[in-house]
C-alpha cells in the first residue's frame, strides 16, 4: 500500500450491525471510511439462524442474509472493506495508529471501535481438551452435527434458552444446565421452552467435568445445594454464559469492571476525543442488534461532528 492508502479520514474496526451501520452512515457523508471486517466477517449475528424482531421483516430474516445486506450497503455508498483484525494501537496524538495482524499499519483521523464481545468459557480444562469434538459455545454453527442426539447448553439467559429451543428441534434431548434456581431469561423465551417437551431444564447445578474417549459422552454436575453429584450422558456441551468485550488491542481505552468500553453522555465517545465506540463492545445491558445498529449511526455522527470540528 502507499502512504495515502494507509490513512483514512475514518476507520472502522469491526464488522456486525454496529460496524456496517456507522460505515453507512459515514459513507454517505463522504469520509470514505475504510472498515476493518475483524475475526469474523458480519459479527455473531452470522451466526444465527432467523431474527424475528429486526424491524422491516415482518417474516424474518437470516442473520447471515441480515448482514450481507448491511454489508452490501455501506459496499453501495463507498465503504472500503478491508480483512485484517487491530492487534495493537497508538491513541496519544492524532493521527491514530494501529497495527493490524500481518504486521501493516493504518493510520485515522476518527477511529469507531465496534469490535463485538467473545463467548465466555466456565474454565475447566475439558472445554479446550473437547474443543471441536463435542464442545462449543454456538448452537447455530455446530447444532446440526447432533441431530438426533443428546446435548446440554449452559446458562440461563435469553441467549441460553434461544440455544436450548434452537437444538430442540435437532437433537434428541436438550439439558439446560442452570447454576441458579430461577432463569434469567425473558417470558417470552420460558414460554418457548415450556413447549419444547425435549428441553430439560436442571436447576442449581454446575458442571465440573467432561469426559469420553476421544469425544464428548458424559458432563458431571454439581448440585450446589447438596453437593452430590451425578453425570448425564451428552454428545454435545454448549456454552451461553455471556460474553468478553474485544478491547484487548485498545489499552488506552477506558473501559468499566467488566470490560465494556465506558461511552459519555449522550453519544458513543470514550475517553479519547476522536475515538468513539459501538455495539456489543460497549454495551453490557441490551446486547441486540437493533441498538448495536443505533449506536452504530450515533457514533458515526459523533466522528463526523468530530471531522469537520478539527478539519484543518
Amino acid at each position: 500500500m502507499t502512504s495515502k492508502e494507509n490513512h483514512t479520514q475514518l476507520l472502522i474496526v469491526g464488522s456486525g450491525p454496529a460496524g456496517y451501520t456507522a460505515a453507512i452512515y459515514a459513507a454517505r457523508a463522504g469520509r470514505h471510511p475504510v472498515l476493518l471486517d475483524g475475526l469474523l466477517q458480519g459479527g455473531q449475528l452470522t451466526q444465527t439462524t432467523e431474527v424475528e424482531n429486526y424491524p422491516g421483516f415482518p417474516k424474518g430474516r437470516m442473520g447471515y442474509e441480515l448482514m450481507q445486506d448491511m454489508r452490501e450497503q455501506a459496499l453501495r455508498f463507498g465503504t472500503d472493506m478491508r480483512m485484517g483484525q487491530v492487534v495493537k494501537s497508538s491513541l496519544g496524538g492524532r493521527p491514530f495508529r494501529v497495527t493490524l495482524d500481518d504486521g501493516s499499519e493504518m493510520t485515522a483521523d476518527s477511529i469507531i471501535i465496534a469490535t463485538g464481545a467473545s463467548a465466555k468459557y466456565l474454565g475447566l480444562p475439558d472445554e479446550q481438551k473437547y474443543a471441536g469434538m463435542g464442545v462449543s459455545a454456538c448452537a447455530t454453527c455446530d447444532g446440526f452435527f447432533f441431530r438426533g442426539k443428546d446435548v446440554a447448553v449452559v446458562g440461563g439467559g435469553d441467549t441460553a434458552a434461544e440455544e436450548a429451543i434452537y437444538l430442540s428441534g435437532l437433537a434428541k434431548k436438550v439439558y439446560m444446565i442452570v447454576r441458579r434456581d430461577v432463569l434469567r431469561a425473558s417470558q417470552a423465551m420460558q414460554e418457548k421452552l415450556a413447549a419444547a417437551p425435549n428441553v430439560e431444564i436442571l436447576y442449581g447445578r454446575e458442571t465440573v467435568g467432561l469426559s469420553g474417549e476421544g469425544k464428548l459422552e458424559s458432563a458431571t454436575l454439581r448440585n450446589k445445594a447438596t453437593g452430590e453429584t451425578e453425570t448425564i450422558s451428552i454428545s454435545g456441551f454448549f456454552l451461553a454464559i455471556g460474553h468478553t468485550p474485544n478491547t484487548v488491542a485498545f489499552p488506552e481505552i477506558e473501559t468499566d469492571a467488566h470490560g465494556y468500553i465506558r461511552v459519555g453522555g449522550r453519544g458513543q465517545s470514550t475517553n479519547i476525543e476522536g475515538v468513539f465506540a459501538a455495539g456489543d463492545v460497549c454495551d453490557p445491558t441490551y446486547r441486540q442488534a437493533i441498538t448495536a445498529a443505533a449506536s452504530g449511526c450515533r457514533a458515526a455522527l459523533d466522528a463526523e461532528r468530530y471531522l469537520l470540528a478539527n478539519e484543518a
